[in-house]
């Protein structure tokens, strides 16, 4: 006698167990799968930019920080707020996108 045939014994004879064991109660994401209504994807909200003012700068955005652990800026708009000196640094950054890029300075602590 097959290892699994007292099994399916033991199920036969306790037949309200087996018609309660194949009530399965889905959540909201399975039945939406087995349904086939999966939510629409939402395109990218592209950058989150806030409008500043500074004197001597036409137009100037800035990026808010979302709770990222590093905010990059370029260099000219660092030389154009006359912000204070950075600190020479080695690293090499690897962005969101894949791409590379080497710092001039890095700074702390500076209040935007």
């Amino acid at each position: 006698m097959p290892k699994f045939a007292p099994m399916f014994k033991k199920l036969l004879n306790n037949k309200d167990k087996l018609i309660e064991l194949t009530k399965t109660p889905l959540n909201e994401n399975c039945s939406a799968v087995v349904l086939k209504k999966l939510p629409e994807k939402l395109g990218d909200p592209g950058r989150f930019l806030i409008p500043c003012d500074f004197t001597g700068l036409d137009n100037c955005l800035a990026l808010a920080d979302l709770g990222a652990s590093i905010n990059i800026m370029p260099l000219s708009i660092w030389k154009k707020l006359r912000l204070p000196t950075l600190n020479e640094t080695k690293m090499v950054l690897e962005l969101a996108d894949r791409t590379i890029s080497k710092p001039t300075g890095v700074a702390e602590n500076v209040f935007v």
